[in-house]
């Protein structure tokens, strides 16, 4: 029987996606709910399942645009599983690992006579690497320049390659990446050029304005280093800055609406929860998950959350309605060392909260100078929703329940003001 695999609809209001690439090849045989192709939407990267196992027979290329429901290969449940599959897979696992995971001594051997051929200052006038060829050179950090190619018309195959690192990699390469005048031109994936144009966008359409304040993240540290074991052995989770940001912009936006508003043509909509976006990297490019009603949360609940969303982000799992809505935004750039950002908005949302590193700094305390762990925030927002008194009052509230995280616990009252009532 010839099984039809059709695309299905990523959401609403997607009519067409991109085939982004192939995860099995022409004639293949595959497993039931093994994983056939990747596709990009303006929205997410999804993936295909086999819905039977059987060969596959691909109808659509890589990079082509299809229409949701279109045909883009086809199983024939008919045909019978190649003998040894497994042991083929793991074989194939095998040729691809890189040659550290050899045994040295056999490599060493088989191949010292050519180390002469690829030493220090040769430059082969070489053709263009084959697809294996070309991963293993990256994954090894070798040059094409440096190869010579013995394949047809000197294309340069894996076998070059191993040659090459076998003769032992030159002390020229150390001095650069490049040497070359190579380009790679690569058509950007649809879900690339939807952020491109929601990025204008932002700009062309919005009053965007940014505040900054800085935090010291003292008590939060103290905080973290004192229960961070006994934490993670109760709720199975560790805890992070994420989940203190996270609270404290909660309560936060409970105190300047405004903030977690939007605009809808002439009307503001104010919403009575928070629903708050974690940007997060992944292979794919940024992604913005959301975090539902964070605002009942605790922080056991918030790490837990993000966990969950972090690693489905990861492994390519997010859905549409995982990134669908939100009300705010928090962006940590933080990890990648940023010191300080202007982030930009997350349509249709009306602000974004920057994190950024800590980093130890002078600051005066009742009047003598510590030094502190501190972190720049900053805040961007449509001023058109958003003015600046609530602007700074919003992020000097946050500021506030961070260099004193009681202050969490209370709604952002000390105890002292639940106590007097005030």
């Amino acid at each position: 029987m010839i099984v039809e695999v059709k695309v299905p609809s990523p959401g609403e209001s997607i009519t067409e996606v991109e085939i982004a690439n192939w995860l099995v090849s022409e004639g293949d045989y595959v497993e039931k709910d093994e994983e056939l192709c990747e596709i990009d939407s303006d929205k997410a990267t999804l993936t295909i399942n086999a819905e039977e196992a059987g060969a596959v027979v691909i109808k659509v290329e890589a990079g082509e645009v299809v229409a949701v429901g279109d045909v883009i290969c086809t199983i024939d449940t008919d045909a019978e599983a190649p003998a040894g599959k497994k042991e083929e897979k793991k074989e194939a696992a095998q040729a691809s690992a890189t040659p550290e995971a050899k045994p040295a001594v056999e490599t060493a051997t088989k191949e010292a006579p050519k180390k002469e051929e690829a030493k220090a200052g040769d430059s082969y006038a070489n053709g263009h690497p084959s697809i294996a060829a070309k991963k293993l050179m990256d994954e090894n950090g070798v040059s094409a320049n440096k190869v010579k190619g013995t394949g047809k018309d000197g294309r340069i195959t894996k076998g070059d390659v191993l040659d090459y690192i076998a003769g032992g990699i030159d002390s020229g390469s150390l001095s650069g990446w490049g040497g070359t005048r190579d380009t790679d031109r690569q058509k950007m994936s649809m879900l690339r050029r939807k952020l491109s144009e929601r990025l204008v966008s932002v700009k062309n359409e919005t009053a965007m304005l940014t505040t900054f304040n800085e935090v010291d993240m003292s008590a939060i540290i103290k905080i973290r280093n004192a229960y961070k074991e006994k934490f993670k052995e109760t709720h199975g989770v560790s805890v992070g800055f994420m989940s203190f940001f996270t609270k404290a912009v909660t309560e936060a936006l409970n105190h300047f609406p405004a903030v977690n508003a939007q605009i809808d043509g002439n009307e503001i909509i104010y919403h009575n929860y928070a629903d708050i976006g974690i940007a997060v990297s992944t292979p794919k490019g940024l992604m913005v998950p959301v975090l539902r009603n964070a605002e009942t949360m605790s922080l056991a609940e918030i790490e837990s959350g993000i966990k969950t969303l972090a690693l489905k982000a990861r492994d390519g799992k997010l859905s549409l309605d995982d990134m669908s809505g939100g009300t705010f935004t928090i962006t940590n750039g933080g990890v990648f060392g940023s010191m300080l950002s202007t982030p930009i908005l997350n349509p249709p949302q009306s602000a974004i909260l920057g994190m950024h590193n800590i980093v130890e700094r002078p600051v005066a305390v009742d009047g003598k100078v510590e030094i502190r762990p501190v972190m720049f925030v900053a805040l961007s927002y449509d001023h058109r929703i958003i003015d600046g008194k609530e602007s700074v009052g919003f992020l000097y509230k946050v500021k506030e329940m961070l260099e004193n995280p009681v202050r969490l616990i209370f709604g952002s009252k000390s105890p002292e003001e639940v106590l007097l009532g005030l």
